[in-house]
């Protein structure tokens, strides 16, 4: 591992381990020897994300200190993570963050549409109810198995 990546790659500076060896123990007391075995998975890399280096600061931290000490640690260098992320999904065949942009006709189509459950734990006849349900909601006729 030999740069550091703080916010785009023109802003790459060398891993300096002491620096690094510092910042962690004033949360927790980490070995050198423990620092190094933990970043040998890191080797490999030429360039590396300052994120990951906080990341793994925080498992050791956690690992030797305390879990509050990590989470402070964490919570600390955070600005490093670029923000929060916005949920994805796929609806009706597009990559959408939310539905305010989608008119009425796409919006009544992704209401229409049967939503899958991924519990498996639910029973049948529940299943079945809340596809009644569903159907009832739309004004959609809906017959169930005899």
């Amino acid at each position: 591992m030999k740069n550091i990546i703080y916010f785009n790659s023109t802003d790459a500076k060398k891993f300096d381990f002491e620096r690094y060896a510092k910042s962690l123990n004033s949360y927790a007391k980490i070995s050198d020897a423990d620092l190094k075995a933990a970043l040998k998975s890191l080797d490999t890399y030429e360039n590396l994300h300052v994120s990951r280096l906080v990341e793994l600061g925080a498992v050791l931290i956690n690992k030797f200190g305390s879990e509050a000490k990590a989470k402070q640690y964490f919570e600390e260098h955070d600005q490093y993570f670029g923000g929060k992320f916005e949920r994805l999904r796929r609806i009706t065949g597009y990559l959408v963050g939310t539905l305010d942009r989608w008119n009425d006709g796409k919006k009544a189509e992704e209401a229409a549409r049967v939503k899958h459950s991924v519990n498996s734990a639910i029973d049948d006849a529940m299943r079945a109810e809340r596809l009644e349900q569903q159907a009832l909601a739309h004004n959609v006729a809906y017959a169930t198995a005899a």
